[in-house]
């Protein structure tokens, strides 16, 4: 399962900014992010007079913007889902997500504090917070760091949850949905496959393979 890390923090705290220091950090590391962002107040993704938005004000209950670099997805939902939910549904071939507010929600989180700011901590450690990001020094009993140390925050977040991700050699989807493989599984269907395939030919030392079985 992704695992899924919240950053959190009172309003002007510097969230966005965190992520935007810590998504190149993990990227730069060979993972894959992804990111949620919480906005109670609804929001608009399209704009006026666009095909997609046409599409929705016509009645459309979902829309899909596709391109060969992109996509995105407009749909019409009945209450505020979850990052559990989220992550069910929307979110495949991460290594982990990153969601900016959701601090109701029992994922760990980093919480962004700025001294001049605000006067208390949004969290505490019971509320599964895993790290302060702060401009001053904490002691509740979790690690806190510089608002700017987006690489010590990388490096807790990796030995947490991202340990032997970047060994896995192979991902395996079933009808869409993931299939998480202990690495052991892992080396036995990479062997069967790169064995089978190297002796075709010209297929003699597969780096890569990619292999897709259909319905009959």
């Amino acid at each position: 399962m992704v695992p899924i890390v919240s950053i959190v923090g009172k309003s002007d705290s510097g969230k966005t900014t965190l992520i935007e220091k810590l998504v190149p950090e993990l990227v730069r590391r060979g993972y894959r992010v992804a990111t949620v962002k919480h906005d109670v107040h609804g929001f608009e993704v399209d704009q006026e007079g666009k095909d997609s938005f046409r599409h929705k004000k016509a009645g459309a209950h979902t829309v899909v913007i596709s391109s060969p670099v992109k996509l995105a997805l407009i749909r019409d939902v009945d209450h505020d889902a979850d990052l559990a939910e989220l992550r069910e549904k929307y979110i495949q071939d991460v290594d982990l997500i990153l969601s900016e507010g959701f601090k109701q929600n029992k994922q760990p989180k980093i919480e962004v504090f700025r001294k001049e700011m605000h006067r208390d901590l949004l969290c505490s450690k019971e509320d599964n917070l895993l790290a302060i990001a702060a401009n001053q020094s904490f002691d509740i009993g979790v690690p806190s760091f510089d608002l700017n140390d987006a690489r010590g925050l990388a490096d807790l977040i990796e030995e947490k949850f991202l340990k032997g991700v970047k060994s896995a050699q192979v991902r395996l989807k079933v009808n869409g949905k993931e299939i998480p493989l202990s690495p052991f599984v892992q080396q036995s269907i990479s062997g069967t496959v790169r064995g089978m395939v190297s002796s075709l030919k010209g297929c003699a030392s597969p780096r890569t393979v990619e292999l897709e079985i259909l319905p009959d």
